[in-house]
């Protein structure tokens, strides 16, 4: 963890300060930080310590092992509603926007260095956040088409906004990999890196912004935030609602049950 001192070191999340700078490591290497309650828990209770702490200016976000983030963890399961599928919609307002939200409303740029793949809500989380930087092997993924289901996490807002209606929609219905150099080239970040100098670059990045005018920052945000990203709300909600149209399809069923068998899945497009 570079020389930043472990502030606390949640179940999930390490929290960690430099300074005037924080740094968020998702930390669970063994499921390449997949996303899940737990993680959503500990995640809020980083972003609202650093929120609190005025002596904190800026803010790194960046995976543990060889991943950044691979996305919700679908062994975990979801619960059912009424009807017995799977309640995406609950679990998207409760566990996911809540965390995108308040990186997008934190009056402190936040940084994201992706290290490894950044897949489907793992993809949001990283392009919610104000600067990116990502290493050359990583990636940028929004795998949802592969398992019949549609983006979410405010990827549909956060990736036309970053590289335009052509590219998101490729992501979106082709479901391929957007490489480091790529993602670059499509204006999804701001900059990449060998992979071995990634965390270096992104602590100069953040403890230079740690000791800049913090309030015009926030300022910054509060008007980009308005003009880009002032539907992200009701963005949400329709991604949820969409989502849960989705939970009640076999395509959705079989995709992921390919996903855990590790095969093919066999769409039928109903």
């Amino acid at each position: 963890m570079s020389d930043y001192e472990l502030v606390h070191a949640y179940e999930t999340v390490n929290l960690a300060r430099k300074d005037g700078a924080a740094r968020i490591e998702l930390n669970r290497p063994e499921k390449m930080n997949a996303w899940e309650a737990t993680l959503t828990r500990d995640l809020r209770a980083a972003l609202d310590a650093v929120a609190g702490d005025e002596e904190l200016r800026a803010v790194l976000l960046t995976g543990a092992g060889r991943g950044f983030c691979s996305g919700a963890d679908l062994s975990a399961g979801f619960d059912p509603t009424p009807a017995g599928h799977p309640d995406l919609q609950t679990s998207l307002r409760e566990r996911y926007h809540p965390v995108i939200t308040a990186i997008r409303e934190l009056p402190k740029p936040v940084v994201a260095a992706v290290n490894g793949g950044a897949v489907g809500v793992g993809c949001s989380l990283a392009l919610a956040c104000d600067l990116i930087l990502a290493a050359e092997s990583a990636y940028f993924l929004l795998a949802f088409v592969n398992i019949g289901l549609v983006p979410d996490g405010g990827s549909s807002a956060f990736i036309p906004a970053r590289a335009g209606l052509t590219r998101a929609l490729e992501m979106a219905l082709l479901g391929e990999r957007v490489h480091g150099p790529k993602a670059l080239e499509w204006g999804l970040v701001n900059a990449v890196h060998p992979d071995d100098e990634l965390a270096g670059a992104a602590d100069a990045l953040v403890a230079r912004l740690a000791v800049g005018p913090t309030r015009s920052y926030a300022g910054a945000k509060r008007q980009l935030n308005a003009w880009v990203y002032g539907r992200l709300a009701e963005q949400l909600e329709l991604e949820a609602a969409i989502q849960q149209e989705q939970a009640r399809t076999r395509d959705f069923v079989e995709g992921v049950t390919a996903f855990l068998q590790k095969r093919p899945a066999a769409f039928e497009g109903r």
